[in-house]
C-alpha cells in the first residue's frame, strides 16, 4: 500500500473528534440515555490542552459516575497524548453501564489511539446497530480501518456514514484523509475541499487541505490557507514538515524536475 508511511500524524487526525463543546457545569449520571456528542480538543494549544484536562480531572475526580464528564475527560487525554489514562478512564465508566453506545464508541477511540487496533474494532462493531447505523460511529470505524491498513473497507464505511448524514464534513474529511494516506493526495485534495466548503467545517479540515496541497507541492498555496488559520510562527512549522515529509519520500525532487 504505498504511501502509508508518509503521513503518519494521519493516525491522529482520523481519530480527532465531530464536535466542539463546552461541558459548562453539565450534569449527566451514568443512568443517563441522552446522547453526547464526543469533543474535539485536537485543536487546542499545548497550554489549553494542559488545562482542559486538569479542569476535567477536577470534575472526574468529584463524580467519576457522571457520563459526560468520563467522555470529555478521556477525549482530553487523548488529546494531551495519554491515551492509555484515557482507555482506563471509559473502563471505568463502562462497569456502570457495559451497554452505553456513547461509552462504546468513546471507547473505541481511546483504544485505537493506544494502538489496539483489534479490540477497538470490535468495540466499535459491538456499538453499531446493523439495522440502524449510526453516522458518528460509522466515522470512528472508517477512522480504524484506517488505521489498520484496510482503506478500501474504511472507505465503504465512510461512504455508508454519507448516505445517512450527506452534509456532515468531518466524514468527508476523513474520506479526504484516507486518500492522503495512500499517498492519493489529488483525490485528498477533492474530498477535503468539499469537506471545506460545507456549513459547519472545522479549522482542523482547513488545516489539513492545505497541509495536502503543501504535499503537491504548492507552497505558497499551502502557506495562505494555514496562515487563515494559525498564527505565523505554527504556518511555518506546517511549511517546514511539509517540506521535510517530502524530503523524506524524495517527493520535493520529483516535483522540481517536474516543474
Amino acid at each position: 500500500m504505498p504511501g502509508v508511511s508518509l503521513l503518519p500524524r494521519l493516525k491522529l487526525l482520523l481519530l480527532a473528534g465531530v464536535a466542539t463543546i463546552a461541558l459548562a457545569g453539565c450534569a449527566m449520571n451514568m443512568a443517563s440515555t441522552a446522547p453526547v456528542p464526543s469533543p474535539d480538543y485536537s485543536g487546542q494549544t499545548a497550554d489549553e490542552t494542559q488545562a482542559t484536562v486538569s479542569q476535567l480531572a477536577a470534575r472526574y475526580k468529584s463524580n467519576s459516575q457522571d457520563k459526560a464528564t468520563v467522555i470529555y475527560y478521556a477525549a482530553a487525554l487523548r488529546a494531551a497524548g495519554q491515551p492509555a489514562q484515557a482507555v482506563a478512564v471509559i473502563e471505568q465508566g463502562l462497569v456502570a453501564n457495559p451497554k452505553d453506545v456513547d461509552l462504546k464508541v468513546n471507547y473505541a477511540k481511546a483504544l485505537a489511539a493506544a494502538g489496539r487496533y483489534n479490540q477497538a474494532l470490535n468495540v466499535i462493531n459491538d456499538a453499531i446497530r446493523p439495522d440502524a447505523p449510526d453516522w458518528n460511529s460509522l466515522l470512528v470505524k472508517g477512522a480504524i480501518l484506517d488505521q489498520m491498513g484496510n482503506p478500501s473497507e474504511a472507505r465503504l464505511t465512510y461512504n455508508q456514514a454519507l448516505l445517512i448524514a450527506p452534509n456532515e464534513p468531518s466524514i468527508e474529511g476523513n474520506l479526504g484523509l484516507s486518500y492522503a494516506m495512500t499517498n492519493d493526495l489529488t483525490e485528498a485534495e477533492q474530498h477535503l475541499r468539499k469537506a471545506a466548503s460545507m456549513p459547519g467545517a472545522k479549522s482542523r479540515i482547513r488545516q489539513n487541505l492545505a497541509l495536502v496541497i503543501g504535499l503537491q507541492g504548492r507552497f505558497d498555496e499551502a502557506r495562505a490557507l494555514f496562515a487563515q488559520e494559525l498564527p505565523p510562527d505554527q504556518v511555518e512549522q506546517n511549511m517546514a514538515y511539509i517540506k521535510s515529509m517530502m524530503t523524506q519520500q524524495n517527493r520535493w525532487a520529483a516535483i522540481k524536475q517536474g516543474q
